[in-house]
């Protein structure tokens, strides 16, 4: 499974998440401890705010440890709010397109996990992105798919909501033509604004997610895995949670998607 880490708060160099820690998204992408798979080499993408609402977007299908280009570039951005995301496939190809994250408009969006079977269903979750979005479909992963699943279930108007309503249309699906696990996730997403962050299972095995406030930062590091060993402060987010982050701290919510696909079985 891949790795990601998320930032909000005051504006820092990309390098202080992505490359400098002990343990940081790069060591992840070669070292991950709290996965399956230890390396996390099927390309990697940072997404970033700035000036503008639209988030820059940097993606590459090499893997993150040998980019030149990426090390340059997250020590000379900087920015206060930024997701950044390492690959490791689940089925479909290498290449660009299929590298998180994933943006449309002033929204980012990356995925840690799977939706059980994909490849016998992939017809019928594309056709629940509605004709206006379906020209942003640009790979072939079921990551992209929840994402603009999710903006036709009004993620602009309901964060929460219409995650918890395109992972049930999901989960659904996988039940319907899928394998089990229906769904594994842990996902970040943003507006430019607040960052989201959610962790869910229909099993037992939800991937791992953690967050912790840095006072020297003055902001909130939200990772698939703890940036330094041994460091204390990090908390991890309980199974089927959604977190929101920004200027007035953390809140939580419960996220169930299960539950609604449940109702509508």
């Amino acid at each position: 499974m891949c790795r990601w880490a998320a930032y909000v708060g005051e504006p820092i160099f990309l390098e202080d998440i992505i490359s400098r820690p002990g343990h940081s998204l790069i060591h992840q992408s070669h070292c991950a401890t709290k996965c399956h798979t230890a390396i996390n080499a099927d390309g990697f993408g940072v997404a970033w705010y700035g000036e503008r609402p639209e988030p820059g977007l940097f993606r590459d299908v090499l893997p993150a440890w040998s980019d030149p280009n990426l090390r340059s570039l997250t020590a000379q951005v900087k920015s206060g709010l930024f997701l950044a995301h390492v690959r490791a496939s689940t089925g479909t190809a290498t290449s660009r397109n299929n590298c998180h994250p994933f943006t449309w408009g002033n929204w980012s969006f990356m995925h840690n996990g799977q939706v059980g079977g994909y490849e016998a269903f992939r017809r019928d979750a594309d056709m629940m992105i509605p004709e206006a979005l379906y020209a942003h479909r640009k790979g072939a992963t079921d990551s992209e798919a929840l994402f603009l699943i999710a903006l036709a279930e009004g993620l602009e108007q309901d964060p929460a909501g219409a995650m918890e309503r395109a992972c049930a249309r999901l989960i659904r699906l996988a039940m319907a033509k899928g394998a089990m696990p229906w769904l594994r996730l842990t996902a970040a997403l943003s507006d430019g604004k607040r960052l989201y962050a959610m962790r869910h299972a229909t099993d037992d095995l939800a991937p791992s997610l953690f967050y912790r406030w840095s006072d020297t930062r003055q902001g909130w590091a939200v990772v698939s895995e703890p940036l330094e060993s041994g460091e204390g402060g990090w908390h991890e987010v309980p199974p089927a949670t959604l977190c929101v982050f920004g200027p007035d701290g953390v809140q939580q919510h419960d996220f169930l998607p299960c539950r609604l696909a449940a109702a509508a079985a």
